[in-house]
């Protein structure tokens, strides 16, 4: 009977033993890939974020986060993917600061044999094998388009952009202006490219209205910018005198379009930039690349008063909150 009891003890140990060495075994076959984006704290990257870890989790990847303290500390971006490189990472996926300024450090890591994933801004390397996030050019298009619509007669136009070596505001920027200039019946008054923090657009958004009060429409191309901007608007009292469009979602921009001070937000799906982005890693790191397309896009909506708590516009504006654990 004690033979018995201690041939089934030594089973289960030994069963234990196996088990444990398998999940060893699946810790240590994870490939590495390093997520490196322009920012670690606003709310368009939680959401990046949380697509990027599902998808992790799903192809039993190995992820690191990172990404500098500004939006404009490009070099910080540069050593970071020296760094993700050095740490045996096999892909990279980024989201560029400096679309010239990023791509020598790209180049470098693909040498060293990194597969490179772009996502949200792209970066001027060749060696880039897919880009996933907005057609940013279309939805500078959409922006215009929505002020077009919502104002009547000539639109004297102030744009807040961000930093000019960055792909994505520039490439919104032109084309919005595109769209305006194709209208006949609006022109850009200033263009103001301010620091991508939230203080540094309304400080910047209240000096373009103070010198320029014939605006009334104002864009701002990303989600710092917009709140900076919106914030401008509300406190100086000109939400019915000034039509503005911001990008993404925001809790500050949403309760603008509830208040008013915020007429239309273009916003885009941060969720799956992530998570396509890792998964067109894994993919590259399985030999899976020949059904790669070289841009996907991720597709952008028009929020206003009107749509703002449909159920489409909801799981929109809370992608975020949806995919939290």
């Amino acid at each position: 009977m004690r033979r018995n009891r201690l041939a089934a003890l030594c089973a289960a140990l030994a069963l234990l033993l196996l088990c444990g060495c398998g999940e060893d075994a699946g810790v240590q076959n994870q490939r590495l890939v390093a997520l490196i984006v322009k920012s670690t704290d606003s709310e368009f990257f939680l959401s990046v974020f949380a697509g990027a870890r599902a998808a992790a989790t799903e192809y039993n990847l190995e992820l690191t986060i990172a990404g500098p303290e500004t939006e404009e500390d490009y070099e910080a971006q540069n050593r970071m993917i020296e760094e993700a490189v050095a740490a045996g990472a096999e892909a990279i996926v980024l989201s560029a600061i400096d679309y010239e300024k990023n791509a020598a450090a790209v180049d470098a890591a693909a040498k060293a044999g990194v597969r490179i994933v772009s996502i949200d801004s792209g970066v001027g390397s060749g060696q880039v094998s897919t880009y996933i996030g907005t057609d940013n050019y279309a939805a500078g298009r959409m922006a215009a388009q929505a002020a077009l619509e919502g104002v009547e007669g000539p639109l004297y136009v102030g744009l807040i952009n961000y930093d000019e070596g960055t792909a994505n505001g520039q490439e919104r920027e032109s084309g919005a202006a595109d769209a305006l200039a194709q209208s006949g019946r609006a022109q850009i008054t200033a263009v103001v490219n301010t620091l991508t923090e939230a203080g540094h657009a309304q400080a910047d958004t209240a000096g373009l209205l103070a010198a320029h009060p014939e605006i009334n429409v104002l864009m701002a191309f990303n989600e710092p910018t917009s709140v900076g901007a919106a914030r401008a608007v509300r406190e100086l009292a000109l939400s019915d005198a000034v039509f503005f469009v911001g990008f993404d979602s925001n809790v500050v921009t949403i309760d603008g379009v509830q208040d008013g001070c915020v007429d239309a937000l273009i916003v885009q799906n941060p969720y799956a930039m992530g998570y396509l982005g890792v998964e067109s890693a894994y993919k590259l790191l399985a030999g899976q690349s020949g059904g790669l397309a070289a841009m996907v896009d991720t597709s952008t909506q028009i929020v206003n008063r009107e749509n703002l708590f449909t159920m489409d516009m909801q799981k929109a504006l809370f992608a975020f909150e949806q995919y939290q654990d």
